[in-house]
């Protein structure tokens, strides 16, 4: 005997919140609803904590805070017409916080759900602010029964998506504020895919998209039919309010929790929306994609319009900025060029031939006449000393304060150009080379730079970044025919041995029992554990990795522990 089915149109507001910005999150919640309504949609949903935006952190320990989110709450719902709107706010009514869902149509707020599985893991640590949900009702919407949860509550097998299709809900809706990480897309696809199959029940699921500090949030937002087949994908990094007729087949289960009636005839009418399925895009395309967003947000949201960065001629600040050209603009985006007594003229010419591809402005200011007076400030101090290491660092810090004053005079950002390679091992300078405002790249392995270069000009069909900075020997060229393996190993050798300490927590003992050279592995491990220090006074950067330092990777500094 065939199934009955329900046609229900939904709408899936994939949209870019700024954390804290209460009023701007409210404005745009209510024109993106009008215009689901205006189509005639069932439902519409936005992404997890889309008044606040996600994650607000300790925002929500402030009282004030949290009443002004639950009175935009309130206005949302008094706005609201036929069709019915999901969307998440903090609920602080019952004495404690929840991460929670708002279900409202026609004026009335006809029920929220609290998150009831709070991560507490990687970047997250909702355990800090929220107390779990404990219940759930259904909602009886176009005449069929819909559960709603959020986020981590759909990614376990027996959990709250489960229960909520043993009670007869054959429409979920989950809304998310998933962060981006490689890998993340496919292992997310697939998850919700399993979760609709297993429960034979349609799930629309609803992700925001932006950049929130290290955290890209890159949407994709997709619905999945009762079998676990896809019915539409939004794209990645991009906004979009998208529409889709659902036939979503009858409950035969008898409630036996509560059921809020809402409605139970569909709105839809016309002409039946199909779902779109965005191709899905390469692995590098979103690395790309990630980068760029992260970048724009934070730029933008801080109240910046332009950057600047130190263009060495070298393949990290190349990378930088084509990043930053593509998330702001050329007309956005200034580079400089600070020569010293050891750069080559090589590396000067591709700076500029960089610039000239990327139309951006470029200056060149030489750190000579600063460097040759710190050298004469210190000559007595320095009396007897071989040059070393110090003098190389000079250099880096006229350079960094050189960047800082351009950004002060003019009101430009100041892009760093580290790479995570060299951020492990302390390979970069506090004060100078580590100075700024974002650090692009800081989650990047050197091997990955050089595969992202080839992708931007494989991408663009032209040489955007000479092919010269990606082959020759990267350097720092703070001393006569430097190169960066005189101090490292190769990255080839170096980036798999990161990969393991850092990403994967592998001790050094565990890494040599794989076949790593011992004296090899004990070096860098030991390096990457004596510059925690210096992590730490950096700017953030955009997260792409399973692990990150800086939110999701938290190791004491003072720590002697050599496993």
């Amino acid at each position: 005997m065939a199934v009955a089915t329900q046609n229900v149109r939904v709408g899936l507001a994939q949209f870019n919140p700024v954390v804290g910005d209460i009023a701007g999150n409210s404005r745009r919640i209510l024109e993106l609803y009008a215009k689901a309504h205006d189509a005639n949609c069932d439902i519409v949903v936005f992404p997890e904590l889309s008044i606040t935006g996600y994650p607000p952190e300790d925002l929500v320990l402030k009282s004030g805070f949290v009443a002004e989110n639950q009175q935009a709450m309130r206005e949302i719902v008094a706005a609201t017409q036929g069709c019915v709107a999901v969307f998440g706010f903090v609920d602080g009514s019952r004495g404690s916080l929840a991460n929670s869902a708002a279900i409202a149509s026609n004026g009335t707020l006809h029920g929220t759900y609290n998150k009831q599985l709070l991560p507490n893991y990687s970047v997250f640590d909702e355990d800090r602010y929220f107390t779990p949900g404990d219940s759930f009702s259904l909602f009886t919407i176009a005449g069929v029964h819909v559960g709603v949860t959020i986020c981590e509550d759909i990614w376990q097998v027996d959990g709250p998506v489960h229960h909520q299709a043993k009670a007869g809900a054959t429409l979920n809706i989950n809304i998310n504020g998933s962060p981006y990480h490689r890998g993340k897309f496919d292992e997310r696809q697939q998850m919700v895919s399993e979760r609709a199959r297993a429960n034979s029940c349609a799930i629309v699921y609803v992700n925001q998209v932006c950049g929130q500090d290290e955290l890209v949030f890159d949407g994709g937002s997709m619905v999945f039919d009762h079998r676990g087949d896809m019915l539409m994908r939004a794209e990645q990094f991009g906004e979009s309010l998208s529409f889709i007729d659902i036939a979503v087949h009858e409950s035969t289960v008898a409630s036996a929790i509560p059921v809020v009636e809402v409605s139970q005839a569909s709105r839809a009418s016309g002409s039946k929306h199909e779902g779109v399925i965005t191709p899905t895009t390469s692995d590098m395309e979103q690395v790309f994609g990630a980068l760029v967003l992260g970048t724009r947000d934070y730029v933008r949201k801080n109240g910046f319009t332009d950057v600047v960065i130190g263009l060495s001629g070298g393949i990290d600040s190349a990378l930088v900025a084509a990043i930053a050209v593509e998330a702001l603009g050329s007309q956005h985006v200034h580079g400089v060029s600070m020569p010293s007594r050891y750069s080559s003229e090589g590396s000067r010419t591709d700076a500029a031939i960089l610039a000239s591809n990327l139309g951006v402005d470029m200056q060149t200011i030489s750190i000579e006449p600063a460097f040759s007076a710190y050298l004469d400030m210190t000559a007595e101090s320095f009396a007897g000393k071989k040059a070393d290491l110090t003098e190389e660092n000079l250099q880096s810090r006229v350079r960094g304060t050189t960047l800082m004053a351009l950004s002060n005079k003019f009101g430009w950002m100041v892009l760093t150009t580290g790479n995570k390679s060299e951020l492990a091992v302390g390979y970069f300078t506090l004060y100078g080379d580590s100075v700024g405002g974002y650090a692009v790249i800081k989650d990047l392995l050197k091997t990955t730079v050089y595969e992202l270069c080839r992708f931007v000009n494989s991408r663009a069909g032209r040489e955007v970044i000479p092919e010269a900075v990606i082959t020759k020997p990267p350097s720092a060229e703070l001393r006569p025919d430097q190169r960066d393996d005189q101090s490292l190993p190769a990255y080839e050798v170096l980036d798999p041995i990161l990969e393991l300490y850092v990403e994967q927590d592998r001790t050094a003992a565990e890494i040599i029992a794989l076949g790593f050279d011992e004296a090899l592995v004990r070096r860098i491990s030991r390096l990457v554990d004596m510059n925690e220090y210096k992590r730490r006074q950096g700017p953030p950067g955009v997260r792409v990795s399973l692990k990150a330092f800086g939110k999701d990777r938290r190791l004491p500094i003072t720590n002697a522990y050599r496993g």
